[in-house]
């Protein structure tokens, strides 16, 4: 029988990248949040829609555009639903397009918030000897994986470090470096902190 505990944790961050533009109210470069809502218009059988983001100092309104002068008829219907019940996670989708929110803004703040939902991968062995953590983080997420791992296991980063530099944290990934999807993480349990990484590794 296997002797590594699997988990997998998927990361979902919990606040949208605020792009920064120049407010025409404010008269200066104001971040602006996302109003969790979409605009639509439609000029004859042309739609335009946007997503809508308020300034934080001043609630100044600005439209993110997604698309405009597009057929009605070539839009998938269940696209087209989605933007007119302002669906959570198509504005999700739009909002963490951190690649193209820098098209169109001076910079975007990025934020290193996540929630963690965490299970077993497989059955669970007697007495495991190691930790495998496989990351899932369906949206980029700025948080580097020391940060994360020391946040979720209930360790301090140095102790995190300290663990890498005596080869009990294993990964190909680097600790310094933003979370990417499918990024694996191997832990040896033989430590004094096993008891407690392995509480709050799991579910």
């Amino acid at each position: 029988m296997s002797c590594t505990l699997r988990v997998r944790w998927t990361l979902i961050a919990n606040r949208f990248p605020r792009p920064w533009r120049s407010c025409p109210r404010c008269g200066t470069q104001r971040a602006f949040e996302c109003s969790d809502k979409f605009r639509l218009n439609a000029n004859g059988r042309r739609l335009d829609a946007w997503l809508v983001y308020k300034c934080t100092t001043c609630d100044e309104t600005w439209n993110h555009t997604l698309f405009e002068r597009r057929n009605a008829r070539d839009l998938d219907p269940d696209l087209l639903s989605a933007l007119e019940a302002n669906d959570p996670a198509l504005v999700s989708r739009y909002a963490f397009d951190v690649a193209a929110l820098r098209r169109v803004a001076h910079r975007v703040e990025e934020f290193a918030g996540s929630v963690a939902r965490k299970e077993e991968m497989a059955s669970r062995p007697a007495a495991p000897a190691r930790l495998e953590i496989v990351l899932a983080a369906p949206i980029p997420i700025a948080i580097r994986l020391d940060r994360l791992l020391a946040a979720e296991l209930g360790l301090p980063r140095a102790r995190i470090g300290t663990m890498a530099d005596a080869g009990r944290i294993i990964t190909a990934a680097g600790l310094n470096r933003p979370v990417r999807d499918g990024c694996r993480v191997q832990i040896d349990l033989a430590v004094d902190d096993a008891d407690l990484i392995l509480r709050n590794a799991r579910p």
